[in-house]
Order: structure tokens, then sequence, then C-alpha cells
């Protein structure tokens, strides 16, 4: 392998003063595959964002073949061999895959017309060059989220790119889509093409990845051949301490029934059914996990269970309280809710901590309103101290704006007002998703810690590895039903991944 791109020195500050990049050099070499690692904002997509031209270094030098180059924009990457699959899929649903692939470098007739024909045969080249199995004339609403992926990755490979950077590549893929990307990417590789990753799961960065690079806190710390160190290493380097990774939960009997949803059955705004008789039971001192490929109702259910959806037919209960139609506040009396989108429904970005660590305790607690519903400024600020000192929440003051945390802060501060709220039920969409490795950790031990306290946990994630190391048991949607309710200890990763895929058990061998 030799040197194809090297940043030297590269430095980045956003206002006023926040030292994104701190003078990182790394190099990448043809035809290898790089993981870039670190906790939340040590400057992972900052540094790859200044590689594909979205943002502009305020110091350094990015060179190709030992030439200096600028970009300006992405575009400019582009056309030097450098593409970007960002985490979010960008795609057109109603187009086919061919369609969506030659979007923007479409092949014209000596008229100016789009040429079809051509640009259909073009793709279906790359599709067969690159070893894909994509049907080029699919709609893509209609494929799976791999399949997607891979028509991301075909649209720079249609435009000849020679370094693809992926961001969170597996994130929203099952356990049985996971390898098929692996392979696809080491087939890439061996064509000669450099694969640049992000990635918080660090066993799939050593799986995958020839070399490491690990940022913390804007610096680069080093970089490592993936086959001289260990995960436990990685994620030394990354947090600047040893970080213990939880094994499966010990088994142990649970309490009474705490939660049920008796089937319950929900369409969304245009009577498409998204909710089929769902039945499920938490019980005190037990996390219940939901899988599932995401779209097939996990979101639906809760918003059901929350009170933003009101269900078709079905009952909801809390403790034996009827919440079936209960309005939010009142669900909030019996329900803590960390949402998986912490910046639009978790919390507010531009109001301060103090504001975000009392959102609901302010309905339900009369302390913290003075003068009927104006807010008691000081009692806020006192809780959000509180919240900070039980939750080891990295702020200066609480009536510091909340995008001023980094996002595992920001999650630390959800959680902390969630857990103090009391509550016997707790339903966790996502809670650590998003995080690097010592916030996760942080996380998933507050879990444990009110599963053993005797709450009931409801646990939705994309993460099969998380759901594997908290939940006693596993309950697989597919198509809005419940598919699968297993004990952890008698299932596998590729038993529920099947389960997910397939919505029914897997033959025996």
């Amino acid at each position: 392998m030799s040197d194809f791109i090297a940043l030297r020195h590269i430095t980045k500050t956003f206002p006023p003063n926040v030292i994104a990049l701190d003078d990182v050099s790394v190099s990448f070499e043809t035809g290898e595959i790089h993981a870039v690692v670190g906790e939340n904002g040590a400057g992972k997509s900052t540094l790859m964002k200044v590689l594909y031209g979205l943002l502009r270094a305020d110091r350094g030098e990015i060179a190709l073949h030992g030439r200096p180059v600028q970009f300006s924009s992405a575009n400019d990457a582009i056309a030097a061999g450098i593409g970007m699959v960002h985490q979010e899929i960008l795609l057109i649903p109603e187009y086919t895959v061919w369609q969506n692939v030659v979007l923007g470098a479409e092949p014209r007739t000596r008229w100016g017309a789009l040429d079809s024909r051509r640009a259909r045969e073009a793709v279906r080249a790359k599709i067969a060059a690159f070893g894909f199995n994509l049907d080029p004339d699919a709609p893509v609403g209609q494929i799976s989220i791999a399949a997607r992926q891979k028509v991301e990755i075909l649209k720079l490979l249609y435009r000849d790119v020679s370094v693809l950077i992926l961001d969170e590549p597996t994130a929203v893929l099952t356990p049985l889509e996971v390898p098929q990307l692996f392979e696809e990417l080491r087939r890439l590789r061996a064509g000669g093409k450099t694969i640049l990753f992000i990635s918080h799961h660090l066993d799939e960065v050593l799986e995958l990845s020839d070399r490491v690079t690990v940022l913390r806190r804007g610096r680069k710390v080093d970089t490592v051949a993936a086959g001289s160190t260990s995960k436990a290493e990685l994620a030394r380097m990354m947090v600047g301490r040893d970080v213990l990774f939880a094994g499966r939960p010990a088994v142990h009997a649970p309490g009474e029934v705490v939660f049920r949803a008796e089937g319950v059955s929900a369409r969304d705004d245009k009577h498409i059914s998204r909710l089929r008789e769902v039945t499920l039971e938490v019980r005190a001192g037990e996390i219940v996990g939901i899988a599932g490929v995401e779209g097939n109702g996990q979101f639906e259910l809760v918003n059901v269970i929350i009170g933003l959806i009101q269900p078709a037919a079905g009952a909801l209960s809390v403790n034996g309280h009827d919440l079936t139609h209960a309005s939010i506040l009142e669900r909030r009396r019996h329900i803590a809710f960390v949402a998986q989108d912490r910046s639009r429904m978790g919390a507010s970005l531009s109001a301060s901590i103090a504001e975000n660590a009392i959102m609901t305790h302010h309905r339900l607690n009369e302390t913290f309103a003075r003068r009927r519903w104006r807010l008691d400024m000081q009692q806020a600020a006192a809780f959000a101290t509180r919240v900070r000192e039980q939750f080891a929440v990295a702020m200066s003051r609480p009536d510091q704006p909340f995008r001023a945390l980094s996002g595992g802060n920001q999650q630390k501060v959800i959680l902390g007002r969630e857990l103090l709220l009391d509550r016997p039920f707790l339903l966790l969409d996502q809670p650590t998703r998003g995080l690097d490795v010592g916030s996760t950790e942080y996380v998933r031990e507050q879990m444990l810690r009110q599963r053993d306290a005797g709450r009931a946990i409801l646990l939705i994630s994309s993460d099969l590895e998380e759901l594997f190391s908290l939940a006693d048991r596993i309950a697989v949607m597919h198509r809005g039903e419940i598919v699968a309710d297993i004990p952890t200890a008698h299932t596998s990763l590729e038993q529920v991944g099947y389960w997910m895929l397939q919505g029914r058990e897997p033959a025996p061998a």
C-alpha cells in the first residue's frame, strides 16, 4: 500500500472558541479500510467534513499523492475521487435504483435530453462490476435499508470515486445484513478503493479495518493497526480511562406486572395499519427489549404509549391504572420517558440547562412554580445542579444553553430528569444512539441500576448487542406485530436477526 491522502496539521475552531480539531495529522493509504473513532465531540465528523470539502480548515493542508489540494465544496472532493455516504440515507423513494444513482450526473443525448437507456446500462454495468445484488429497475422505496445503503455507495462508484467515507454505516442494519455490507466493503478494498469509516461499534472496527485512528477532544491520540490492539485499549485511548463493557445480565425473577399493552392496534394519518394487536407485559425489576428493523412499528408503539397516537383498539395500563385514553400529562404521572431524538422531542436546544432539567417536573411539582405558572428559576437552577452532581454532567452553569453541552452530557441531563421523576415504568427509546463509548457505558449502568431498584423498563434499541447485554427478554417487531417474545438467555443474535427480517422463526438446521 502507498500513501494516498495526507491531512497535515489540520486545525478547526468554531465560534466563539470551540476547538474541534487541534493540529491533527493523519494519512490514509490506497486499498485500506481505515476507521476513525472517538467520543462525541472528539472531532471525527469534523475531520471527515474537512476532507470532503464541507468544512474548510483554519490551518493545515490536504495532499493527494503528495500534491496539496483545496476543496471548496463536496463537488470538488468528488471530482478528486473522494465521496461520502452520510448516516441519513438521502434517496428519492419513488425513483428506481438507476434513476437515484445517476441523479445529478445523467448521461445526455445530443439534444440534451436524458439518455435513459445509456444511464440504465451504465448502472447495470457498475452493479455487475462491484458484485452488488441490486435490481436497477426496483423503486428505492420498496427495497431494504441495506439495499438502499448499497445504492448510496453505488452513486459514488458511478462517479468513479477512489475513496469512500462512511458515517456509522451499520447503524440501521440488522445482524444478518452487517456481514453482507462488510463483504461488499472488503471487495471494494480488494479492487483498490480506500474506505474510511466512522463508528462507535468497536467490535466492528476491529473486525473490518486495517488501521484505526483515535481522536480525543480534537486531538489525535494515535493510529494503530487493528490487529495489534483490542476493544479495551481503543476505549481507553478514546476516553482516557478504562471502560467496563456490560455482559449479559444475571437471570433473576421479576416482580409483578407494571406495564401492560393488550391487543393494541394503531393507524397512521393515511389510515394505514402500523400496529396490529400488540400485546406486551413488562414486570418490576425487568428490562424488556424491543428489536426490529426500523419502520416496523417501534416508533408508533412508543407514540401510542406516551399518548401522541391514540390506539384504534386495545388497552394500556401501568400498575393497574388505565391509560388508554389518558392525556400525556396524566401518563407522565406513571411513565418516565427518554425520546430517541433529544434535539427535537426530548429537549429544547435553545433553552437553558435548568429549563430542560425541570421539564415535566414543573407541571407535576408545584415547588417549581411561583405565582401560578411563573417558574421559580432559583428552584430550577438548584434542581439542575442536583442533576449535574447526581448524574455526572459536565457543565459550567445551569443557565448555560442546552445546545452548548456535548451529546453525551445532553443525554445525561435528560436521563437524570426522567429518573428523578421516580416513576414505576421507564420507556427508553434509543437512549444510547449516537453516544460515544464512555457515555454509552454510563447510560447502560443507569438502566441496570434502575432495573435492580425494581423499575420496569421497556428499551427500544436498534443495537442488538445492547439489547443482549441489558434485556431480560427480547420482543421482536415485524410489520407492526410482536412476532417473538423470548428470554434473552434462550436466543442468539442470529435468531433475532432472522425474526427481524423474516417475521418468523428460522428453520431448523
